[in-house]
């Protein structure tokens, strides 16, 4: 085989990786921390957009893994120069997402009180990323009170875990599945 080509680098034995401009960190670095949560919840994403889902619902998560690598490589920039060529997230991202939040509140029942996740698979799936998110989220935060993070990304995260929640619910109306409403002990 084509050393090239091979997946193991043998370069992270020793509990090191490089970041996007070559710095040498620990696997533990913030940074890692960051980009490997948004690596995980993009993982959820492709899980979700495998379900029986209308087409329209896996079009727009399949532009939400794209972004979500955009921010990933970001976050493992370790300088501005070695971000300068990478894509970027725009306000545009971010306004698709609010339209999409519009468009589906508009087709489903008010909240009248708290949800818990389930009543049906797919539902659940959109839970744990909507957590996931939220997860990402607060170490993005952290990693941008050490290092310049274009503040996009984080206004990003926070519209995402709210399309999350309610692609949620959309998707038990569309699946004609209960929400089962939180009740407080009495």
């Amino acid at each position: 085989m084509n050393e090239e080509y091979k997946i193991y680098t043998k370069g992270g034995d020793k509990g090191e990786t490089s970041l996007l401009g070559g710095t040498r960190v620990p696997k533990y670095h913030d940074r890692i921390e960051a980009y490997g949560t948004l690596d995980e919840l993009n993982s959820y994403v492709g899980l979700i957009r495998d379900q029986q889902i209308d087409n329209h619902y896996k079009d727009i998560l399949f532009d939400i893994q794209n972004n979500l690598f955009v921010a990933e490589s970001h976050l493992a920039a370790d300088n501005e120069e070695s971000a300068k060529n990478l894509p970027k997230l725009t306000s545009k991202s971010i306004l698709l997402l609010e339209s999409e939040i519009d468009e589906m509140n508009e087709k489903i029942p008010p909240l009248t009180s708290f949800i818990l996740p389930g009543g049906h698979t797919i539902v659940s799936y959109c839970h744990i990323a909507r957590t996931i998110c939220r997860r990402s989220e607060r170490l993005v935060i952290k990693l941008g009170n050490q290092y310049k993070i274009d503040p996009i990304i984080m206004q990003y995260l926070n519209r995402l875990s709210d399309y999350f929640f309610v692609l949620a619910r959309k998707i038990a109306a569309d699946n004609k599945a209960e929400e089962t409403l939180w009740k407080p002990y009495e």
